[in-house]
This record gives C-alpha cells, structure tokens and sequence, in this order.
C-alpha cells in the first residue's frame, strides 16, 4: 500500500525502485533529518519463509559491517506487518548501468574500482561474511566515484543453513563459482571467482560467457577456459590479466586463497617489477570429468561411478527371468494403451520440462526439444511483480508430469510490473491527466469540479476509486473519481438589499466571492445596500482578482 510515513519517523518522498521481492522508497528520517532508503518487503512475500529469510540475512549480515564501500544498515523492523530496511541513500546508479554507457573502463579506473570492491568483500570476509551475489547489478557509484556494494540477500555466514530456490543453487549465473554448481558449502573463495569476472567486465565492457538458459552459462564456466583480456586489448599489463586468470581459475588449489592476496596484487600489479611479468598457467578444468545437467541442477559424476553402474545394471538384467520381462512388458503396454500408466517417450507421452522463468522463445525452444508439438502451445498474458516483461510465470501443466505430446499447454506470460497508483491529491489535475496517460491509458477518469476559495483551479482536492498505494494492471479499465478545484460561483441573493454594507460584504467574502463597496451620491447615510452590481438573481463566477461584486450603498 502507498504509505505516507513508516514506524512515525520515516517520511516517504517517493518510489525509486521496485523489484521481485521489495519495493524501495526515497524517505526522511524526521528525527535525524537526513535523507535515507527504505526496502519494504512486499506484503504478498512476508509469509514466504525463504523470502523472509533472505530479506532478514540481508538486514542482519550487512548491519555487521561497518566499511566506506558498503552500503550502511541504519535501522531494521516490521511496522503494521511490514518488514522493512533503512539504509544510506546513495546518489549515482550501478556498476552496471556505468559499463553498458562506457564500455570497457581505463585499466587504471577499473584497478580503482576493484580495489574499494575487493577491500569490502575482504571486510565481510574477516567478519565471516560470504556475499555469494556479487555482480555489477548490486554495486552502486556515486557521483565522486566512490563504490558501495549492497543486497547481501543470500549472504551465508559460517554455519548457517544455505538458501535455494527451486533445488538450484541461488546467485546470478554469470558470475557464479564453477564449485557452486556442484552444491557444495560455499568459501570465501566463491566470492573471488565473482570478483574476477567483475574484474574481467570492466576490462572489457562484457561477461566471457553468455548463453539462452543459466544453465547453459554454468555449464561454460565450468568447462571453457576464461578468454584472455590482453586479447581483447593488447594495452592492458599481462600483470593486470594474471589477476584475472587467478581469481576465476577452476581449480581451487589455483585460485587465490583470499581477498587480502588479491588486494596485495591491485595495489602492486602497475609496479614497474611486476608489469611485464609472464603469464601465469592455470588449471582449466575442475576436478571432476563428467559432469551432467538434470532439471537445471548441475553436478559432476566420476567415470568410476558410471562404470560401477553399468555393471550393476548389467548384472541385475542376467538375473531376471524372460518370462517375468516378458509378463511386465505386457502388463505395461496395456497400462500405457488405456492410460493408466503414462511413460515418457511411449504412446505419445513426454514430461513437461520446467519453463518458467524462460522468455516465450526460449519457452518453445524448450518444449520443441522435449519432443512436444508447440502449434497447440496458446498464451495468456498477466501482469507480475516477481518475473519480467515477457517471461512465463507458469503453465497449465507442472514441472515433470507426464502428458501428450500433442496436449494443450497454456503459458501464462509476464506483461511487466504492476503500476502503483500514486496520491494525487493536492497535485494538478493536469499533472495526473499526463501521468495516468503514460503509466495507464485505460483508466477512465471522472471528475467533478467543486468551486473552492483560497485555492487554485485545477487542483485535485479529492481522490476515490482507485485509491494510492494499489497495484493495477497497466493496461486495466478501472475507474478513478477526482474532484478538482475551481472557481466559486453563486447567485447573487436578494436578501443583500437592505442589509448593513459590510454584513453583505462578509457574507459575500464567505463564499469566496470579492466585493467592491460604494457610496452613492446623495445619500441618507444608512450605510444600507441599495443595490447589487451585477443584479439580483444574477449566476456570477468568481474569475480571480480582477473579477467583483459592487455593493452600493447609501
């Protein structure tokens, strides 16, 4: 809901953020007076346990920390059900948005930056602190340049419990340790894969491996050697890039122990001893031989095992007898002919692979090669906080069930974020004219106009309907009411005639309406009105200043 004031300290300014799990305002802190950031926890989410587990780890993990390049935690509660936390607000955008208008940064820039990165990973580290979603996304640069790295959302400290999601492991794909794949408890040193591909981003202005599925990218940092940055810009110091291979190497006996070693190698990386050094041999591959992929979970099998299995499976067929094979197989085919027993791949039948989360062409991709006939595919469209404009939300049919290859599957599609209405009241009409056009096309508006003194015209004075703080569909018919400001008019009464001058001229006043008052000539000086200019009866509108009733008397 739009809310106006938090735990009656925090003021709210505006919205500047909303993503899956929170929504992030511009407040007041009112008894410090300093200007600060509050993420509320959607109130959909604050029953979902791992939602509310990851929304507390943030608040608790990053409140610990106290470095010039993290984001400080001011203040942690729930209000009225509302979890929420308030935090520094910074003035700049994310790493992010910096390399997609850049580019590639200057090696001595991105040495800069990565030197404040690497120092406040070193900091949560030394307090048993492990960010486990470290990307550019979650780093902001203020306007001076300084770095502040947030959303420590699925941080683990050591011995607590390791958060997933849909039995995958939980941190962007494209910076994920090759080792987080294979389930294990996550190090420090996970942290420092990401810090190379960060690193690796800002030399270059892209990640090194890009696919259509996060699988499909764990599966490269897992198998593909990281490219050379000196390939992309032979200016960069091989010193610069053996950082690089380092801290994204597979194997863990190469990769940097801690973020103190790899700090130690910014700082000194440009020293004329160490510029022109040769480069360093890594492992390119894990520890592992084989590795497969089932259900978007990663893990590795050594050759040995499969082996062992084979033989087994080969045993155990020798020891059944044909006539118990021969009996199953019938039993089957009549189970599979008349549906009581749906097999993939047999009569028709195929499990429904997972795709939510995938775009609609990924989507088909997918059941295509599930063996699915995607012409019957039809979609709904709905608007989502959690997913992004064009993902599937969901289908008709769940993740592993059995159903014809020829079924009617119903993907339901993301048309973006809801639109929260804001409180117009007190602004323009105008103002809300141009703002629902933009955010809501279809709401219709009704408007009643209500003639009010010591205000401006145009003014909205009243909000119903759609009331603020309600999330709608952008493309919704809703109806919101306003009433608008304007001038106020009246018809002049007849009981002004008679009356002492300045009792008429109060009454008038009253009614927001301005008099002028003037003595006729001649007169018994009575100081009663005599008449009314314009008439008696007359429908008058107070059209600002320049516009008044003149009182006459004698």
């Amino acid at each position: 809901m739009m809310m106006e004031q938090i735990a009656n300290r925090y003021e709210i300014l505006s919205l500047i953020g909303q993503g899956g799990m929170a929504d992030v305002y511009k407040a007041r802190d009112t008894i410090l007076n300093r200007v600060v950031a509050i993420k509320v926890l959607r109130a959909k989410l604050s029953d979902d346990a791992m939602a509310l587990v990851r929304f507390q780890r943030e608040a608790s993990a990053a409140s610990r920390l106290s470095h010039p390049n993290v984001v400080d935690i001011y203040d942690v509660g729930e209000y009225e059900g509302m979890h929420y936390i308030v935090m520094e607000f910074i003035r700049g955008r994310t790493l992010k948005e910096l390399i997609a208008q850049r580019g590639a940064l200057d090696v001595d820039e991105a040495i800069g930056v990565m030197k404040q990165l690497v120092s406040a990973i070193n900091h949560a580290h030394e307090h048993k602190i492990i960010h486990r979603d470290i990307k550019p996304q979650n780093v902001l640069v203020k306007d001076d340049g300084t770095i502040k790295i947030t959303d420590f959302g699925i941080a683990v400290a050591n011995g607590s419990v390791q958060l997933t999601y849909n039995n995958t492991v939980m941190g962007s794909a494209h910076y994920l340790a090759p080792e987080t794949t294979q389930g294990k408890e996550p190090n420090e040193q996970v942290d420092i894969y990401s810090l190379g591909i960060v690193f690796y981003e800002l030399l270059t202005g892209h990640v090194p491996f890009t696919g259509k599925t996060p699988t499909e990218i764990a599966i490269k940092h897992l198998r593909k050697p990281i490219p050379y940055v000196r390939d992309f810009n032979p200016n960069i110091p091989q010193s610069v890039e053996n950082i690089v291979l380092k801290a994204t190497a597979k194997n863990l006996e190469d990769r940097y122990v801690s973020c103190k070693e790899m700090l130690y190698d910014l700082i000194h990386c440009l020293d004329p001893e160490y510029k022109n050094m040769s480069r360093i041999r890594v492992d390119v591959t894990p520890s592992k031989d084989l590795m497969k992929c089932e259900d978007g979970h990663i893990e590795f099998v050594d050759e040995s095992d499969k082996e062992d299995k084979k033989s087994r499976n080969w045993i155990a067929a020798l020891m059944i007898s044909a006539a118990i094979i021969i009996s199953i197989i019938v039993l089957v085919l009549i189970a599979s002919i008349t549906g009581l027993i749906k097999i993939d791949g047999f009569l028709g039948y195929q499990t429904m692979p997972d795709v939510k989360d995938l775009t609609q062409e990924e989507a088909i991709d997918t059941l295509q090669a599930a063996h699915f006939n995607t012409s019957k595919v039809k979609y709904e469209y709905k608007v989502s906080d959690k997913y992004d404009e064009g993902k599937v939300i969901k289908s008709n049919y769940k993740e592993g069930e059995v159903i014809l290859n020829d079924s009617k599957i119903v993907l339901t599609i993301s048309k973006g974020a809801t639109y929260l209405v804001p409180d117009f009241t007190d602004s323009s009409y105008a103002d809300a004219q141009y703002q629902l056009s933009q955010n809501a096309p279809n709401v219709e508006i009704n408007v009643e106009f209500k003639g009010t003194k010591d205000r401006d015209t145009g003014i909205i004075l009243e909000q119903k309907g759609l009331k603020p703080g309600k999330r709608i569909d952008p493309d919704s018919s809703e109806k919101i009411y306003f009433v608008v400001s304007t001038y106020p008019s009246i018809v002049i009464p007849s009981d002004l005639i008679g009356q002492d001058v300045l009792s008429a001229k109060d009454e008038l006043n009253d009614l927001g309406i301005a008099v002028v008052v003037t003595k006729i000539d001649g007169g018994q000086g009575t100081n009663k009105v005599v008449s009314v200019s314009p008439d008696v009866g007359t429908e008058y509108v107070q059209e600002g200043t320049n516009s008044v009733v003149t009182l006459f008397y004698d």
